[in-house]
Parts: C-alpha cells; structure tokens; sequence
C-alpha cells in the first residue's frame, strides 16, 4: 500500500467508499486482507498499514467481514462499511459470485408487458452502480439487454466500469444494443459452441462454451472469465439469468431488494425448482439493510 498524507481525512460517506474501492481492486488483483489489519486512507482512497493503535479502520476479515473506526461514524458511512466490507476483505472476496434482484412484495420484477424501470427507488440503483464499481464483471442475460437496452456503467458512483459479459446463446441479439456500440467498457457475449453461422457484434469477443442440460454451461462461463482474470462476478439480471446462477450452484451471495409494492401477476424475480418440504428449502445466512423506503436482503449461499 502507499504512503497517504497525514492532513486529518474527514470520515464522511466520499472516503469510506474511496476505502472500498481500493479493498476491492485489492481483492481483484488476488491481494485481499485476510487478517487483522489497520488502515488509514487519503481522500482518493489510497491505503496505508499502520499499527491497530493508529488507524482510522480496523479491518477484520474473520467471518461476515467486520470493521472498528478511531471515531464515531455517521450511520450512512456506517452503514456502507456493513454492507460492501464482506465483499471487499477476506480470502473468499477474490473469487466471488454475487447475484441481485429488485422485486415487489409480491416477487415480481416487472409487469406483464415487461414494464421494470423502476420497480425498486433509487437508492436501490445507487446500488447496482456500486456493486458494478466493486466488481470485475457485470453479468446479464440476453432477455434483460432486449428488454432494458442497459449501459451497465457505474456513471452513478465514481468508480471504474466493469466488463459486461451478455449471456446470449444463439447470438439473437441485434447488434444495435447500446453496450456492443458505446466503447464504454470492454464487453463479451457467453454463446454455445454450436451457435450455427451466427455472428457476433464487431469487436466484440465471443466466449464460446459448452451446453450443460439444455443451458448454456455457468460452471464454463466462471471459468472462461476467471481466465482472463475476472475472478469477481456480478450478475445483475434478470430473474431466468439469476435464477440459473443459483440452481447450478454458482452463487456465493444473493442480493433481494424488496420494494413496499404489490405489482399481481408479473414476471416473477427468481424461479426455482419446488421443494415437497420446508426442511428442503434453502436456509441463507441472511442480513438486512435499509435502503430508502426498499429492504436489502442480504444472503450468503453455501460456498460452491
């Protein structure tokens, strides 16, 4: 880590997030803390080990991801420390699967003429822009991109764009997509082998993989990114997409904001095989936040 200035750094929400983007791009280059380590940080975020005695934070790796502040902190810096630290610190952040949906009380996460902009307020968007900013990878699928035409750029929150991986198995997709023409970020399609004489979006590099069942493989997927050092994934959309994700097992953390709305018959936010009793249901390790009038679930899966 560098040397920061030693003029006194207000605690307030710019520099706790310049704190997390550098433990994340820490984690992303494979260099995590991963044991108990003081910190003190400049106003651009760059990081200092120091003596516990000294810091500004105490970062505890150990379990959820835990921190103590030399001062008191206001509680939306407070509360952007609980939320993204268990991302950001510990051997498991390297290598890691995150998956988030914004549904109605009623689990849906659009009507059904596919209206979704925006089921959820927008500190649940200010969200999504800082789990792009965290991550290495964006991940959609093919239906999300036709519906939504989405950026999936972190222009809400200062941080660098991520790769967007579309997950398109038969190059359907128009080429006239808004991310395969920006020159935003660097951008891949997932497509199967077999896509017959199909062609990609110029300049846009294709991850041609394997089907597993009757879908394209995810286990391939994570594999393929990981080679060209994507290690971090963020899959942001939509529910066939996220729902994949957790029945292949591939997801280490699931992200359920829940807006105080009741949308009726929609299209559903995730759809899962049904279990015959309650004791075969997925149990997450689950912690709750407030994000305006919305409720964050946050659920930590069973590693894969």
């Amino acid at each position: 880590m560098q040397l920061v200035s030693r003029a006194p750094q207000p605690l307030d929400e710019a520099w706790a997030w310049g704190v997390l983007r550098a433990l994340a791009r820490r984690a992303s280059s494979g260099q995590a803390v991963r044991q108990r380590t003081g910190v003190i940080a400049d106003a651009s975020g760059r990081l200092e080990e120091v003596a516990v005695e000294r810091a500004q934070l105490v970062l505890e790796p150990a379990g959820e991801g835990s921190f103590t502040a030399s001062q008191r902190l206001a509680p939306n810096v407070r509360q952007l420390f609980d939320l993204y630290l268990p991302l950001c610190i510990g051997e498991s952040a390297e290598r890691l699967v995150l998956g988030h949906v914004g549904q109605s009380l009623d689990g849906q996460i659009a009507t059904s003429s596919g209206e979704s902009r925006y089921v959820t307020g927008p500190e649940n968007i200010m969200h999504m822009h800082r789990l792009r900013s965290l991550m290495d990878a964006v991940v959609v699928g093919a239906g999300t991109v036709e519906l939504d035409d989405p950026e999936l750029t972190t222009r809400l929150v200062p941080g660098d764009h991520g790769t967007r991986v579309v997950i398109d198995p038969t190059l359907r997709l128009p080429h006239a997509r808004k991310l395969y023409r920006d020159g935003l970020a660097p951008t891949l399609i997932a497509c199967l082998r077999e896509r017959g004489r199909r062609e990609g979006p110029p300049r846009v590099p294709l991850l041609e993989l394997p089907m597993e069942g009757e879908r394209l493989s995810l286990p391939a997927l994570l594999s393929a990114l990981a080679e060209r050092g994507l290690r971090r994934i963020f899959v942001e959309g939509g529910g066939v997409t996220l729902s994949g994700f957790i029945r292949a097992r591939c997801l280490d953390r699931l992200h359920v904001t829940v807006c105080p709305i009741l949308i009726g018959c929609g299209r559903p936010g995730l759809s899962l095989p049904g279990v015959e009793r309650l004791d075969q249901a997925l149990r997450p390790a689950t912690r709750r936040f407030s994000l305006g009038d919305d409720v964050l679930f946050d659920c930590r899966l069973a590693p894969r």
